[in-house]
């Protein structure tokens, strides 16, 4: 099967790429890179080596002195390696190393060596729709962007199994947690939290542990690149805002595999988590691989007024509603207007279901699916340039 082509970039010099599994790191990298020395820490017998040895990777090295590139797959499965890398890198004509993680908790909580600056950071994302010929949205907020889902020939069997193998192959074999069953519980209750405030104590509350606890669960859910939290923008703030995050499991299939469905759940109200979760998923991986100085915030008051995603940085200042409907009302501009008065050089935008480009009382109301297509890293954001509100 062809390869799809990736907005991502692999840098010349040595360099971590993080990314959940799934997102395709190491296919992308055998196919860009088919003559590098592959080193699979996933492999049992290489882990085990590698384990009780890390300095059988100069030997492994020697083996294929003529490779100018060196890939380590899901370095935090033997973390004491990145000695000897760094040791390497200090020697005349290194070769690059590109080290791939599927998470970061060892690497950034253990004080182990980050090469000292030697190597840049990198983050592969789920696809992004430009990166897909036959981006279709309906089928995007049912099971997600994840190459390994958007693949396989059983997504929804993909879908179902993915939490699962994080739970046993991280969790349990990294000893995280001591309660996986907790841990399993919680991830069903912080479904409810997706686009939403996080309120650790509630969460808390629906799991029947301490709040501690959940506070540390979501450290594991941060670190294991399953989730990503979004702060408020409070920049030159004119009205008093809240202090919580907003909390985002960082693929809208993931999302919808891991939230209960019941009587009391209305799909539109599902539906809508998904279709905001996806429009965040997209401006993270814009922004990571344009390497811009931007960064993702969400906007609301005390008095409850809220805009969904906020980017602010060298592109500008840009405020976007995301809604889940065919239609679009003046009513339903009012936080974006009321964004506008406290910032009037925004650009703001309601993104929707529906098929026409509007202009209402000064804001754009773009279909999301026209958005999403024409989101891409080597342009700006694709919103309509201001005439006059």
């Amino acid at each position: 099967m062809e390869l799809i082509g990736r907005f991502f970039q692999t840098p010349d010099r040595s360099c971590f790429i993080f990314g959940p599994r799934g997102t395709g790191k190491s296919t992308w990298l055998r196919d860009r890179l088919p003559d590098a020395l592959f080193v699979d820490l996933l492999e049992p017998p290489v882990h085990r080596g590698l384990s009780a040895r890390p300095e059988r990777l100069r030997e492994l090295l020697a083996g294929s002195a003529g490779k100018g590139t060196v890939v380590i797959d899901e370095i935090q499965r033997v973390p004491e390696l990145l000695t000897v890398v760094h040791a390497v890198l200090e020697e005349p004509s290194p070769p690059r190393f590109i080290l791939t993680g599927s998470s970061a908790r060892k690497l950034r909580r253990g004080g182990v060596d980050l090469l000292g600056g030697r190597a840049v950071q990198r983050t592969l994302h789920p696809f992004m729709a430009a990166e897909l010929p036959d981006f279709d949205l309906g089928r995007a907020l049912r099971i997600g962007l994840l190459p390994l889902v958007v693949g396989a020939s059983d997504p929804a069997d993909v879908l179902d199994g993915y939490a699962s193998l994080y739970l046993d192959q991280e969790v349990r074999a990294e000893g995280l947690t001591r309660n996986v069953g907790d841990f399993a519980r919680f991830l069903e209750a912080v479904s409810f939290s997706h686009g939403a405030q996080l309120n650790v104590s509630a969460v808390a509350r629906e799991c029947e542990v301490e709040r501690k606890v959940v506070a540390g669960y979501v450290g594991i859910l941060e670190d294991l690149l399953l989730a990503f939290r979004l702060p408020v923008f409070r920049k030159r703030a004119k009205r008093a805002t809240v202090t919580h995050d907003k909390l985002y499991l960082f693929d809208a299939g993931v999302f919808r595999s891991l939230r209960p469905k019941g009587p009391f759940d209305r799909p539109e109200e599902i539906d809508g988590q998904a279709l905001e979760g996806l429009v965040a998923q997209h401006l993270r991986a814009w922004i990571a691989y344009a390497a811009r100085d931007v960064d993702l915030f969400f906007w609301r008051t005390r008095a409850g007024s809220e805009v969904d995603l906020v980017v602010y940085g060298e592109t500008g200042l840009h405020a976007f509603e995301v809604k889940n409907a065919r239609r679009v009302h003046a009513v339903d501009l009012r936080a974006l207007r009321t964004f506008r008065e406290d910032y009037p050089e925004a650009q703001t935008a309601m993104l929707y279901r529906g098929g026409e480009r509007l202009r209402i009382d000064g804001v754009w109301c773009l279909p999301v699916d026209d958005f999403l297509r024409r989101l891409s890293p080597d342009r700006g954001l694709p919103i309509p340039e201001e005439r006059g509100s």
